[in-house]
């Protein structure tokens, strides 16, 4: 990359939050709308893989300091933990629950569902699977 590159780092840095905050968008949404943990993980992943393109790998490792393999076995723990929590209630794996509690901030009979501790789980592992692919790809080269 040219050492003059101001105006593409400017633009990566605004349009990578907007990609990363229609990340967590799609993932909220995924329950009663198309998107979920899959979809906001690959965008987010894509927010980050922007990044990538504009700064240089080190760069970025010094500011998003996470090892992502990490990330993934997170991920993992939170999707299996949500599918085996069914066989404490005698209810096949995977089954999820949901209910409605008044929240302070939320407002009333705001809906909360074991589904999206299974979707976080997801968007962990997708996120850290595509940024250790490529992570490892840039760093060959």
């Amino acid at each position: 990359m040219k050492v003059n590159d101001l105006i593409l780092k400017t633009a990566t840095n605004v349009v990578s939050f907007i990609i990363i905050t229609f990340s967590v968008y799609l993932f909220f949404t995924g329950h009663y709308t198309p998107g979920g943990g899959f979809i906001g993980g690959l965008m987010a992943s894509g927010g980050l893989l922007l990044l990538l393109l504009a700064y240089d790998l080190k760069t970025i490792q010094s500011i998003i300091p996470f090892d992502f393999k990490k990330v993934i076995a997170t991920g993992l723990l939170i999707a299996v933990a949500t599918g085996v929590g069914g066989f404490f209630f005698d209810v096949p794996f995977l089954t999820h629950t949901y209910g409605y509690f008044d929240l302070p901030f939320f407002g009333e009979h705001t809906a909360l569902a074991t589904a999206t501790l299974f979707d976080l789980g997801v968007y962990l592992v997708v996120v850290g699977i595509t940024m250790t692919i490529i992570q490892t790809i840039g760093e060959s080269e």
